[in-house]
C-alpha cells in the first residue's frame, strides 16, 4: 500500500469577496486566495498529517507563481506541477450569500490546466500512491482530459484506489448534456464517487439516494458518499451504510467545503490502513467513524474564509 494521495486537475486562484450577501457588481474589493478543488483535497489530506502530491499546469505569470508556492508552503508537493507560456492560470470570483454559499465566475478560455496533455503524464509518478483524487472541472474536450485518464490507468496499475467528486461547474460547460455523460463516463472508473445532494438528480436521474445507488455502483466503484450539508452525510458500499450528522456551526464560507470532506475522508481510509480492494470490507462503525470525522473537518472549516486556508488539524478518532 502506499502513502501518498495524488490529485489531478485545476489549480486557481479564488477571489473571495470583501462582501457577503449581494451581487457581483456591487462588491468592492477581492482577495486572492489559492484554491482549485484537487488541489483543496491535497490540502486537507496534508494538513492532516498525510503526504500528497499536485499534478496540474499553471501559467508561466504572478498567480501561477502564487499558487505554486501556497501550495508548498502547505506542505503539498509540487514537484509534479509544470508551467507553461501558451495560456494563463485560470481564475475565479466568488459571491458569497449571507450562509456562506457561493457562486462563481470563472476566467478559464482556456487556462493553462486544461492544456496539461496525456504525454506530459509518468507511470513512474505512481510508486508510492495511496490514491489518485480528480474531479470534473478539468474533463472537458480538451488535453487534460485523457491526461485523467492516462494517470488513473497508472495509478490504477499501482494498486491505489481512485477517488471521484464529480463537483459539478455547471457555468464551465456549453453543453449540460456533454457534462453529464462525460461524469457518467468516469464514474465507472473510479472506486469511490463522492456525490452531493444538489448533484445526484442531474448525474443519475434521482432525486433519492436509495434509488440512485444501483446507477452509481457501476465499473469499479466500491464506495458512494452522499453529501446533504448542513443535514449531514452518508455512505454506502454493498454490504454496509452509515451516516453521520454535520456540526451544526454559523458558516462563514463554504468554499472548499466539500474538498476538505472528501481528503479528509481519505485521510481516515489512509489512517485505517484501507486499501481500495478492502473498501468492501468496511463495516457500519468504520463508515461512520469516517463520515463523522469529515464533518467534525468541514464543520472548522466553513467558520473561516477560503479553502485550504480555511483547513485546520483536528485528530481523528
Amino acid at each position: 500500500m502506499g502513502n501518498t494521495l495524488f490529485a489531478i486537475g485545476e489549480a486557481l486562484i479564488d477571489f473571495i469577496p470583501a462582501q457577503t450577501g449581494c451581487a457581483f457588481e456591487e462588491v468592492t474589493a477581492f482577495s486572492p486566495k489559492s484554491g482549485g478543488a484537487p488541489a483543496n483535497v491535497c490540502g486537507a489530506f496534508t494538513i492532516l498529517g498525510g503526504s500528497s502530491k499536485f499534478i496540474t499546469q499553471l501559467g508561466d505569470d504572478p498567480f501561477g507563481r502564487k499558487i505554486a508556492g501556497d501550495l508548498a508552503r502547505a506542505g503539498i508537493d509540487t514537484s509534479l506541477v509544470s508551467f507553461t507560456d501558451k495560456a494563463n492560470t485560470a481564475l475565479a470570483f466568488v459571491s458569497l450569500e449571507n450562509d456562506g454559499n457561493r457562486t462563481f465566475s470563472f476566467y478559464r478560455k482556456p487556462s493553462a490546466d486544461m492544456l496539461f496533455s496525456a504525454e506530459q503524464v509518468k507511470e513512474e509518478w505512481f510508486e508510492d500512491a495511496y490514491a489518485l483524487h480528480f474531479c470534473s472541472v478539468s474533463l472537458g474536450d480538451f488535453p487534460m482530459k485523457d491526461a485523467h485518464k492516462k494517470a488513473i490507468a497508472y495509478a490504477r496499475q499501482k494498486g491505489a484506489m481512485i477517488s471521484f467528486d464529480p463537483n459539478l461547474r455547471f457555468p464551465l460547460w456549453n453543453d449540460k448534456k456533454a457534462l453529464h455523460d462525460t461524469v457518467n463516463e468516469f464514474i465507472p472508473m473510479a472506486d469511490i464517487v463522492k456525490i452531493s445532494d444538489e448533484e445526484l438528480g442531474f448525474i443519475t436521474g434521482e432525486n433519492d439516494i436509495k434509488a440512485a445507488l444501483p446507477k452509481l455502483f457501476t465499473g469499479n466503484v466500491k464506495l458512494v458518499i452522499y453529501t446533504c450539508g448542513s443535514e449531514g452525510a452518508y455512505a454506502f458500499t454493498n454490504n454496509a451504510q452509515a451516516f453521520a450528522e454535520s456540526e451544526k456551526v454559523k458558516a462563514v464560507d463554504t468554499t472548499g467545503a466539500g474538498d476538505g470532506f472528501i481528503g479528509s475522508f481519505l485521510y481516515a481510509l489512509k489512517t485505517l490502513n484501507v486499501t481500495a480492494e478492502g473498501l468492501c470490507d468496511l463495516d457500519n462503525a468504520q463508515l461512520e467513524r469516517c463520515i463523522a470525522f469529515s464533518n467534525k473537518f468541514c464543520g472548522e472549516s466553513v467558520k473561516h474564509q477560503g479553502a485550504i486556508d480555511s483547513y485546520r488539524k483536528i485528530e481523528f478518532i
